[in-house]
């Protein structure tokens, strides 16, 4: 039996007009416990992530400014998944898909160059381009320097620290790419709030794009056909 896997969808809300901006799509995999995260999102198949990518924007288009997608190296490399993706901007439109390069490792590994003709193909087709988890990981400033001046947002996740942020330490890192993010003229975006607290130490950063539980959690984006029972 083929694995079945859906989008859900999160809202990134710009709390100064207190409005849903755009929402960032996740994929899920129906198990026996129910939707969960795949262990290795390079694991799908990408006919399978297409036709779903495809599907999914279609219902999305004219409802926000901005539509994000997580990819993979290993599948921005992938013709398939290009023209999915492709495809799902001309059916969002006026609204931009947003590619965001996650930092999952795949069986191959492809020089930060080799990418670059990829992701300016994706801008020539209306797309924009965001960097996720900036700050953690290998993700710090030498590693994605090449790709920011391509970059029109970019992420930073409180949920991948533990102390969250009234840590100093995190503070300062947040400083830090609220700086990076002025100088190449990009929206920061503020992911991992959980309560009221991590919203108004935000509002003290002066961070006003925002993601997470506090302000909605992913809901399950159901295709036409799809059977009740499927759960959320």
């Amino acid at each position: 039996m083929k694995p079945i896997y859906r989008y859900f969808v999160q809202p990134q809300l710009d709390i100064r007009t207190k409005t849903v901006f755009g929402y960032e799509l996740l994929i899920k995999q129906l198990t026996s416990e129910g939707w969960r995260l795949p262990e290795s999102f390079t694991d799908i198949d990408s006919q399978t992530m297409s036709k779903l990518l495809v599907a999914t924007t279609k219902i999305l288009g004219l409802k926000v400014q901005y539509c994000s997608v997580n990819v993979s190296r290993e599948q921005l490399m992938d013709t398939t998944v290009a023209k999915a993706i492709i495809q799902s901007q001309t059916q969002l439109y006026p609204a931009k898909l947003v590619v965001e390069l996650t930092e999952e490792n795949g069986p191959c590994k492809y020089p930060d160059t080799s990418l670059i003709p990829y992701l300016r193909s994706f801008i020539e087709h209306g797309m924009q381009i965001s960097l996720d988890d900036v700050g953690t990981g290998i993700n710090d400033f030498r590693s994605i320097q090449e790709f920011l001046p391509l970059a029109s947002e970019i992420k930073f996740a409180l949920q991948n620290f533990r102390t969250g942020i009234k840590d100093p330490k995190i503070q300062q890192k947040l400083h830090f790419w609220h700086a990076i993010s002025r100088e190449y003229g990009q929206r920061l975006i503020l992911e991992g709030i959980e309560d009221e607290d991590d919203a108004e130490l935000s509002s003290s950063f002066n961070i006003y794009l925002r993601q997470g539980y506090y302000y909605g959690k992913p809901q399950l984006l159901r295709l036409p056909g799809d059977p009740v029972d499927m759960g959320a």
